[in-house]
């Protein structure tokens, strides 16, 4: 099999990733997230259809009446309508949106028209990120407590560079984040884990039967022995991702892209950044194998 040398191409590797995540930091600082209403607030307005109609329809009808920044879906059964506004309250919008949806199709009735406070929405955005932060803690303790703190600092560094990437790309292009993105992002950070872990761990296998101390012929071996594997599982869950991004509707559109996007860039960061950090950190062979003492005290035979 080819051996690739990703180690000698680290520099190239680094220069991207700086560009990425400076251009993500700067999309987040400037422009912030397009937060959807699980984080802002807004009117939640519950329809009932006396017969099954098409989220698309409705979709196509709301927007032609004026209406901005909603989300429809199923409540229930697949007659009962969700209408989710990013509007404040008013007295007749409920009647608004029965208007613009009744038509010459099927009745429609209006069930509740209500408002979600912004309260609920910062109490959201901030247990979202405490959650967030708290996963990272979890897999760098994890982590330094199966390798070496060296690891962990390196994985913790990969795992920042990823969800840094994906929060600044949905900035930048101002996708809508919801809570649906937020898991996507969740699940991001334990795939990247995983693909991290496994190069790490032929990492450490090599080191420790290597009989040379060039770190990065060691690390270039490790990758190469785990490429095949990481491709498989990336491009399977890759066909899945595309499939749901394709077919799955309009609640999991976003959904889709951020793990799109994560997966990609956490095979990536397992490959150059987690891996290429630890030349930086400066990995030593005594790290994983503490050198014997020279004068290690010998018991007496009686």
């Amino acid at each position: 099999m080819r051996q690739f040398d990703f180690m000698g191409k680290r520099r190239i590797a680094f220069i991207a990733s700086i560009v990425l995540t400076i251009v993500s930091v700067a999309a987040l600082a400037l422009l912030h997230l397009n937060l959807g209403l699980d984080f802002t607030g807004g009117t939640v307005v519950e329809l009932h259809y006396a017969t099954t109609p098409s989220l698309d329809d409705i979709r196509t009808l709301l927007a032609n009446s004026g209406f901005e920044n909603f989300q429809v879906q199923t409540f229930g059964a697949a007659d009962e309508i969700l209408v989710r506004l990013q509007q404040t309250f008013s007295n007749d919008v409920g009647a608004q949106v029965v208007s613009a949806l009744s038509g010459n199709g099927p009745q429609v009735d209006l069930i509740r028209a209500e408002y979600v406070g912004a309260q609920v929405g910062d109490q959201l955005r901030d247990q979202s990120g405490m959650g967030m932060l708290v996963a990272m803690a979890g897999v760098a303790l994890y982590v330094a407590f199966r390798f070496q703190y060296k690891f962990a600092l390196c994985a913790l560094i990969s795992l920042a560079h990823d969800v840094v990437i994906v929060l600044g790309l949905f900035a930048l292009f101002q996708w809508e984040f919801d809570l649906t993105v937020l898991a996507g992002i969740m699940a991001v950070i334990g795939y990247s884990l995983n693909d991290t872990i496994i190069v790490y761990d032929r990492i450490r296998e090599n080191i420790r039967k290597s009989r040379i101390d060039d770190m990065p012929t060691i690390f270039n071996e490790g990758i190469n022995q785990t490429l095949s594997r990481t491709l498989a599982t990336s491009g399977t869950t890759l066909l899945v991702l595309f499939a749901l991004f394709f077919l799955g509707g309009d609640m999991i559109h976003n959904f889709s892209i951020s793990l799109i996007l994560g997966v990609v860039a956490g095979t990536f960061s397992s490959i150059y950044v987690a891996a290429a950090l630890l030349l930086v950190f400066k990995l030593e062979r005594h790290d994983l194998i503490p050198a014997k003492k020279e004068n290690a005290e010998t018991e007496e035979l009686p």
